[in-house]
């Protein structure tokens, strides 16, 4: 047996080349090893907070963001509303297209003229045009217009006109054409349009309006400070309920419907809103209705609108289907037309409130004012007797030409003026017209309270006297202080005329632009009219405090011919009438044939 000490090698208790660690290693070893635990646990601790947030986050998936506050920079709120709502698409908000303006020429067509010309650039020749591969030239891009990708014109987009484009806040107009509004978009809308200080024209051609949308929007005009001009063309809504952007606290000066499929029944509700005896719209001048289906029944509703209404100055039915009885309808209207019960009542009530407090005042003469002891009642007889002793004796006294004297003819005239008002009222009952402006408030009063047959008139033509051209010049004044102080006309207080048991008020002479072109007006109807403008013509040569009456009407394509007599006669009058009207200059040939 080979011995232990040779071919096999001794075993030790050690491993060999062992590596021992100084007591310094140990100790920076230590110190990484704890630094290295406590980022980790660090890290760890993060990463339980973000979890913990991501969990609360997706346990309260309905929890809203704070409210955005529109700035009035059109672009950026709209974004910001549009990315809050989730929409997949947000339309882009662009400037409107306009033709290009040739070099040199500003927008209105002057030359540009500056202070300090500065020395033109030499100007560049056009480059050779390409060729293709056969040889042929490429023709140019266009210069006056540019073309876009396949189908870019049909996205939807938001056009906006601008005072300075530089300043976003300066948006004027909106134009929105050819893609359908939804509520939610109107309603982001509401939140940016009070906030644009200058915008004055919204414009929403071919939109899809809903009923629920013409709400939402009824309600954002009445925010936006300088709201006039709304055009809704195109829009056809099943509700009808246009009216309800003609409302008391409506902006709306200039309102556009055309084509927008509206029936007898949204016209009766149109017709409503313009006026009736216990409200009027005092804020829309122009109302176009062109390419409807508005019938006689509708026109009939609209002309009693009119009745009441002295705001509205333009109003376009063309291409309706109106007959001779709503021609009619509205032909009364600006002609002359009597009172119903109701606007009678109205009207009694209207002087009844104006005048009742100077019913409860004493008269001038009276001497109840002066009475310490009874100012309510009337002072006994022997009161009497004795202010009239002593007012005897103290006439006597004194000198009949001081301040007694004066006074007393000043008493005289008042008698005098009493027995004069007292023959007028005598002569107005039996010729059935009362002088209510000039007789006094008394006599509007009393007329209106004891239903008397005599009517309520403005100016007392067929009196005689001194103060006739007096009541006049007043009368003139006090229109024109009306006028400057911007108080609407009411056509309850204006002259009236008891006809046949009837008060009979004028017409509407405020409206001086009518269109009924392409309708179902016959003849009947046509005469109507022209004994309308006959009457108006007639009216404005003694009095145009009421307005001027219709200076342009449009009747083309009905049921009649130009060549009429009816519509000659109708042309002769309102051609003097148009505004726009120049007449020919004549040569010395034509006088000389005339």
């Amino acid at each position: 047996m080979p011995s232990p000490g040779k071919g096999s090698p001794a075993k030790t208790g050690s491993r060999p080349n062992s590596h021992r660690l100084t007591p310094a290693s140990r100790a920076s070893f230590a110190r990484v090893a704890n630094k290295i635990k406590m980022g980790k646990k660090l890290e760890k601790g993060l990463k339980e907070k973000n979890a913990s947030a991501v969990s609360q986050d997706e346990e309260n998936p309905n929890k809203t963001p704070e409210p955005y506050s529109c700035t009035g920079n059109f672009q950026a709120d709209f974004t910001e509303l549009c990315r809050r709502n989730s929409m997949t698409y947000i339309p882009p908000i662009i400037p409107r297209a306009r033709p290009p303006t040739v070099m040199g020429h500003t927008e209105s067509g002057k030359p540009d003229k500056g202070k300090g010309k500065a020395p033109q650039a030499p100007v560049e020749p056009d480059p050779d045009p390409e060729q293709d591969l056969d040889g042929e030239g490429i023709e140019a891009p266009p210069k006056t217009f540019t073309i876009k990708e396949k189908f870019e014109y049909f996205k939807p987009s938001v056009q906006v006109e601008m005072e300075n484009f530089d300043k976003p806040d300066t948006v004027t107009e909106i134009y929105i054409r050819g893609w359908k509004i939804v509520e939610p978009i109107m309603e982001i809308f509401k939140q940016c349009w009070p906030k644009m200080a200058k915008l004055h024209t919204i414009n929403l051609w071919n939109c899809g309006l809903s009923g629920e949308v013409i709400t939402i929007l009824a309600s954002t005009i009445t925010e936006i400070p300088e709201m006039r001009n709304l055009v809704l063309d195109g829009n056809t809504v099943v509700e009808e309920n246009w009216h309800e952007l003609m409302g008391e606290e409506s902006p709306i000066q200039n309102l556009s419907l055309r084509h927008c499929g509206i029936t007898d029944k949204g016209a009766e509700q149109i017709g409503q809103a313009l006026g009736s005896t216990k409200r009027c719209n005092t804020k829309l001048i122009s109302l176009n209705l062109s390419g409807n289906r508005i019938t006689d029944v509708g026109a009939e509703h609209i002309a009693l609108g009119l009745r009441m209404n002295r705001n509205l100055m333009s109003l376009s039915l063309a291409s309706n289907f109106i007959g001779d009885k709503g021609a009619s309808k509205i032909a009364e209207i600006l002609s002359r037309f009597p009172l119903t019960h109701e606007e009678v009542v109205e009207r009694r009530k209207h002087f009844s409130e104006k005048d009742f407090p100077e019913r409860n005042k004493s008269p001038p003469g009276s001497r109840r004012e002066g009475s310490k002891d009874r100012p309510a009642s009337v002072r006994s007889q022997s009161h009497m007797d004795k202010d009239k002793k002593g007012s005897k004796a103290s006439a006597k006294k004194k000198d009949p030409k001081g301040k007694d004297a004066k006074e007393e003819e000043k008493h005289d005239k008042t008698k005098k003026k009493e027995k004069e008002d007292k023959t007028l009222t005598k002569k107005g009952d039996k010729s059935g017209t009362v002088g209510g402006r000039s007789s006094g408030a008394s006599l509007l009063f009393m007329a209106a309270i004891s239903g008397s047959t005599a009517s309520i008139a403005a100016d007392t033509k067929g009196t005689k006297g001194k103060g006739k051209g007096k009541d006049k010049t007043k009368q003139a004044a006090q229109e024109v202080e009306d006028l400057s102080g911007g108080e609407v006309v009411n056509p309850l207080t204006d002259v009236a005329d008891f006809i046949d048991g009837q008060l009979w008020v004028s017409g509407n002479r405020v409206l001086i632009n009518l269109n009924l072109s392409r309708n179902k007006i016959a003849e009947s109807g046509m005469n109507n009219l022209l004994k309308a403008m006959q009457y108006q013509t007639t009216i404005l040569m003694d009095n145009k405090s009421g307005g001027t009456g219709l200076m342009r009407i449009a009747l083309l394509k009905n049921k009649i011919s130009q060549e009429h007599e009816v519509m000659r006669k109708l042309n002769d009058i309102m051609l003097h009438k148009d505004p726009y009207y120049k007449q020919p200059p004549q040569t010395p040939d034509v006088q000389s044939t005339t």
